[in-house]
Order: C-alpha cells, then sequence, then structure tokens
C-alpha cells in the first residue's frame, strides 16, 4: 500500500491524546477516545491488506497474521521483559504475582478479557495495573484473528461486491449493538471485541468506499473530521457512557480525514505529527507503564512533564533498534521453530508463568514469623476460608437459587436468631461478627453477595448484566418474605458506593420497613475508603523495609462519611434502629498492632480484611460502649 502521510498524522493525534490523557487527565478529559483513532487506522489498513489480496487470489491468512505478529509482538514482549526485570528489584511478591498474570495475558492478547473481569469490586486501582493500556491492542489482534477469517469463508459463498455491501451492513448493526450493550453491560462493552469491531470496521468501510471530492472539498473533510476528533478530546469525559453512540464523533471524525486523502496537509503531514505518528506504536506502549512508574514510586507532578519526555524517547529508540528488525515473512514447519517473535512471546510468558506459580517469587526475601503467622489472614472473608461470603468474584458461578441462609458464624450448634445482609462490604464484617458473637455464646446466620447493598428495589450498584444482581434480587426476595422472623438484622455496605449511585434511599426505605418488624435493626458504619491501598505500604514494610506510615496515604473519604451521617440520623429517630459507628470499631490510626507489626485494617483500600475485621471486633470490645450496644440484641 501507498504510504499514507494522513494516515501516519492520524497516528499522531492519537497517540498524543491517550498520553496527554493518562498523565493528567485535566489536559484532555476524553483523551481515551485516541484509541477509537487508532482502531479506525488499523480497520482500514487490514481491510486494504486483505481485499487487495482477495481480489488478486492470492491472500494468505498465514502470512497476514505473521505480519501482524511482527508488527506487534517484538515491542510488546520487550516492554513486558523491561518490566519483569524491574518488578524483580521494587515489587512484593503479591504485586510480582498480579504483574506476572497481566503481562501473561498480554502476550497471549487476552488481556482485555482480563481487566473485563477485574472489573468493578476487588479491582486494583487502574495505577496499579502496569499493562492494563494492552487491553485495545488484545481487541484488535482478536479483531485480526477473527476478520480475515470470515471474509475468506464469505468469498467461497458470494462475490466481493457483496461482501463489501455485508461489511457496511455489519457495522451498522455492530454500530446498534455497541450503542445498547454501552448501556447495558458498560464494563464489557469497554473492553470487549463484539463492542468495538464496529470501530474497526468503520475504517474498513473508508477503504472499501473511498470518496472521490475536489482538493477544497479536501480540506473541508479534513478540517470537519479533525474538529470532531478534538471535540471527542475535549468534550467527552470518563463519566460519558462509553464507547456508546458518542463514539461515533471521534469514529466518524478519522473516517472523514481518512476520506480526505489529504496527503500533504499541514494539520497531519507537519514534521514533528509525521515523526510522532512513525513512533506512536512504541510511544504508546511505554507511555503506561512510566505513568504507574511515577504513580507507585508517588513521584510530584513535576515528573509528569519528564515522563512524557522519556515516552517520546524509548518510543524513538523502540521504532529505531526494535520495530524495524526483518523477521520471517513466510514460515514453515522448519523455520517455525527459528521463529524469533515466538520465541520472545514462549519466553516472556514462560518466565511470567513460573512467577505466577511461584506466587511473585517469595523466595526473594526473608520474613518474620510474625508475618509469616498473619499473612493468609489478610484477604477477603470467603465460604473457602471458613466464613459465608458468596462472592462471584472469588470462583463461584452458579446462582443459589434455593436462598436459605444455613451458613453460620459465632458460637456453632446455636439457633440463629440474627442475619447479616448485605454487599461485600458485609462479607468483611463477617470476621467481626463472629468474634463477636462467639463471645456472647450466640450465632449469626450471614446472606452476603457482591455489590447488593440493602435494598428491597431492583436497583443495583454492580453491572446488571453480572451473575451477582440475579443472586442479590433473591436474596432480597428471601429478606422482604423473612425478615419478620428474625430477632435481629444487621445490614452492611458500600454506602458511599449507594449515595453515589443515587440509592442510598432505598437503603433507608428498607431500613424504615424493616424496622415495623419486632427486629432489632443494627447498621454498620463504612470504613475509611483511600486513594492507594494501604495494605501494598504495609506489604513494601515487610518485604522491601520500606516505612509504612497510613497517614501519608490520602483518603478518599468523602461520600462515605457522608453516607454514615444520613444512617446514623435515620436511626436516631427510630426507636429499635442502632448505628454502630465507625468510631467504635476501628482505631483513630486505622490500623492496628499485632506481635509488634502496626496492620492496616484494609485489604485494598476499602474493604476490611479478615484479620481486620477480628481486630476490629476486638477494638469493639474493649470500648465503654460495647455492653450497651450488645444489650439491644436479642441473643
Amino acid at each position: 500500500m501507498v504510504f499514507r502521510k494522513d494516515i501516519n498524522g492520524l497516528r499522531a493525534i492519537a497517540v498524543i491524546a491517550v498520553v496527554l490523557f493518562h498523565f493528567n487527565s485535566a489536559w484532555m478529559p476524553g483523551g481515551f477516545a485516541g484509541v477509537d483513532v487508532f482502531f479506525v487506522i488499523s480497520g482500514f489498513l487490514m481491510t486494504g491488506i486483505i481485499f487487495k489480496g482477495l481480489e488478486q487470489s492470492n491472500f494468505s491468512i498465514s502470512k497476514f497474521y505473521i505480519a501482524r505478529a511482527n508488527r506487534i509482538i517484538p515491542a510488546l514482549a520487550t516492554v513486558c521483559f523491561v518490566i519483569l526485570i524491574f518488578g524483580l528489584f521494587y515489587m512484593t511478591p503479591l504485586e510480582y504475582k498480579v504483574l506476572s498474570k497481566h503481562i501473561g495475558s498480554s502476550m497471549g492478547f487476552l488481556s482485555n478479557i482480563l481487566y473485563w473481569s477485574e472489573s468493578g469490586y476487588f479491582d486494583a486501582a487502574s495505577h496499579e495495573k502496569w499493562l492494563l493500556h494492552t487491553w485495545s491492542l488484545s481487541t484488535e489482534w482478536q479483531f485480526y484473528i477473527i476478520y480475515p477469517i470470515v471474509l475468506v469463508a464469505m468469498q467461497k459463498f458470494m462475490p466481493l461486491n457483496k461482501i463489501k455491501y455485508s461489511i457496511i451492513i455489519g457495522t451498522l448493526f455492530l454500530f446498534i449493538f455497541c450503542i445498547f450493550s454501552t448501556y447495558k453491560w458498560p464494563n464489557s462493552s469497554y473492553y470487549l471485541l463484539p463492542s468495538r469491531a464496529w470501530e474497526m470496521m468503520m475504517g474498513g468501510a473508508a477503504f472499501l468506499y473511498p470518496i472521490k471530492v475536489t482538493k477544497n472539498k479536501q480540506k473541508i473533510l479534513e478540517l470537519l473530521g479533525a474538529s470532531m476528533i478534538l471535540t471527542s478530546y475535549l468534550l467527552i469525559t470518563t463519566e460519558s457512557q462509553w464507547p456508546g453512540y458518542l463514539a461515533l464523533l471521534p469514529v466518524l471524525g478519522t473516517y472523514l480525514v481518512i476520506q480526505a486523502q489529504s496527503n500533504n496537509s499541514f494539520i497531519t503531514g507537519n514534521f514533528l505529527f509525521q515523526k510522532i505518528g512513525t513512533w506512536s506504536y512504541s510511544i504508546y506502549l511505554w507511555h503506561w507503564p512510566i505513568v504507574v512508574g511515577i504513580y507507585f514510586f508517588s513521584l510530584s507532578t513535576i515528573y509528569i512533564l519528564f515522563g512524557i519526555i522519556l515516552s517520546v524517547i524509548l518510543g524513538f529508540i523502540s521504532n529505531k533498534y526494535i520495530e524495524k528488525i526483518k523477521f520471517q515473512k513466510d514460515l514453515n514447519i522448519i523455520n517455525f521453530l527459528r521463529y524469533k517473535p515466538m520465541h520472545m512471546v514462549l519466553i516472556v510468558g514462560g518466565i511470567s508463568s513460573i512467577i505466577y506459580i511461584n506466587k511473585g517469587i517469595e523466595s526473594r526475601f526473608t520474613t518474620t514469623t510474625a508475618y509469616n503467622n498473619i499473612k493468609n489472614e489478610l484477604v477477603m472473608p470467603l465460604r473457602s476460608n471458613g466464613y459465608c461470603f458468596y462472592s462471584f468474584k472469588h470462583g463461584y458461578k452458579t446462582l443459589e437459587k434455593e436462598v436459605t441462609p444455613s451458613c453460620s458464624l459465632g458460637k456453632k450448634g446455636t439457633v440463629s436468631t440474627t442475619l447479616l445482609f448485605g454487599d461485600s462490604f458485609a462479607g468483611h464484617n463477617e470476621p467481626f461478627y463472629d468474634e463477636i458473637f462467639k463471645d456472647n455464646g450466640a450465632s449469626l446466620t450471614s446472606l452476603v453477595t457482591n455489590w447488593c447493598i440493602p435494598s428491597l428495589t431492583k436497583n443495583f450498584t454492580g453491572p446488571l448484566s453480572h451473575i451477582a444482581y440475579k443472586q442479590c434480587l433473591l436474596n432480597r426476595s428471601f429478606l422482604k418474605q423473612n425478615m419478620h422472623k428474625y430477632k435481629n438484622i444487621i445490614y452492611a455496605g458500600a454506602w458511599d458506593r449507594a449515595l453515589e449511585k443515587g440509592q442510598i434511599s432505598d437503603v433507608e426505605s428498607l431500613i424504615v420497613i424493616s424496622s415495623k418488624t419486632s427486629a432489632n435493626i443494627f447498621i454498620m458504619a463504612g470504613p475509611p475508603r483511600f486513594k492507594k491501598n494501604p495494605l501494598l505500604y504495609f506489604y513494601k514494610n515487610i518485604y522491601l523495609n520500606n516505612p509504612f506510615n497510613i497517614n501519608t496515604i490520602d483518603t478518599d473519604d468523602t461520600l462515605m462519611t457522608e453516607a454514615n451521617s444520613r444512617l446514623e440520623q435515620l436511626s436516631q429517630s427510630i426507636e429499635n434502629v442502632h448505628f454502630i459507628d465507625r468510631s467504635l470499631i476501628y482505631s483513630d490510626e486505622n490500623t492496628f498492632e499485632l506481635d509488634g507489626l502496626t496492620i492496616p485494617y484494609t485489604l485494598d483500600g476499602g474493604h476490611i480484611s479478615i484479620l481486620g475485621s477480628k481486630n476490629s471486633a476486638k477494638y469493639f470490645m474493649e470500648q465503654e460502649k460495647y455492653n450497651e450496644i450488645m444489650k439491644y440484641f436479642s441473643l
């Protein structure tokens, strides 16, 4: 294909937006739409390669795959390998294990699926995922795998002109699906191919049906397209439903710039954009690990400028010395064994597997007996480790259709008259109540699943497409029909998320309704939220001897504090409703001392670990109000 300066310039327009957005989203709030620009460009180029081969009856799927692998794998493998070496010296075993899993998914071009599965509850902060940006490469690669196979198969049944028509129809159909799925399944729509394929097919449509216009109209088309792309960068934000119908702005804008075919335009053909466009793939690969590195070392904002410059420098070096290496273009069984990009995949993937299997290479460090005794309890309480939380994020795949809370906590062998109900923030309180009820010679049952804040409505704080939503509705149905059978009901949840989603009134309504039964109602205050995970800093103290001071970690507690206050005020207006304030269950320092160690209650910046929950129970039992509150329970 003839080199197109305008397309190379579009690559620069895309990567500049993504880089600016990632280093400081305030500079370009919708800069993430640069990925959509890349998708259109990719679809245009791939469709051109495939259809020229089909028209000349010499298209080879294997050669197509090899060409894509030669282009993508070497630079990607280099970045992954460098980060693996970095992690060997600077990451704790937990961080290193997670990194190895992410690198394995990136090298296998499945990272979009992995990051989709991790989105939502228990998701590490995006700035803790060194290869989060590779989700787009995985999505593209999946398109590369499927697209030529479908087109070659269609050629056996219909002429090329009809295949071209079918691409237009498919693009329209998938765009409509994207709009629907973005509303219905926002997380999966962002990461997965079905809702992104139309963007690449839009690029294919630009190749198949080029528009021939005069030079003046070329300028108009280009200006209109560039304006649409820039508008998306500046007006769309992370709060927008994405991709959805709004993605039409950057996608159609890119389509128009491609159709303008202004090969010598100042907008796309200037010297700077041509250089950045040439280095764009490697800049894209390197910039995000640098962003995460700034976060990882808690560097000041002054390093952002250095980070951007370093991204460009590394992009240039990678393009010159890695991307331009000539690899085999045609393989057979013999030279396949000598195919270097495959060696790279096997080496990096193999190293990642070894690291993952060995739990982040714990043998790198010598740890104290005190830490070794507690490390297995710095996790979420689940059914697999002796508690009741039915978590779909931790291995459970099927519904509990017959909801009968049989999982018991506290003193075994006693009849439970108490129900703990809610989402994962109720789940993390299970060790707390297990200790409290043992101390009081009683038991309780727990009915807890992901995102299921206490409510009797059909509202949900998680994705409606998730199986947890169906389980939540079953749990709520049980609660509605059986709340009158309990003497005590404890409600706990991510109150800040309920407030953020406009669902805190649902919680308040349930409290009022359940207070009209004969039950005593207890509301657990939500714990403090942190912008960074204190437990990771605790691990760095254990493994790397870094100082740990939880007070240096910024909180993100405004919504939780407001929601706690609303629920406490409600409890004061109803005689049999009691609010258990966080000051009664967590120390002011948000840490506890154990065997000479200072340990945070939280396991991820929000949820409380098993050990944290047990020690919050210990703290609670030492408070003056402990006996007063326990008198309200009918045990």
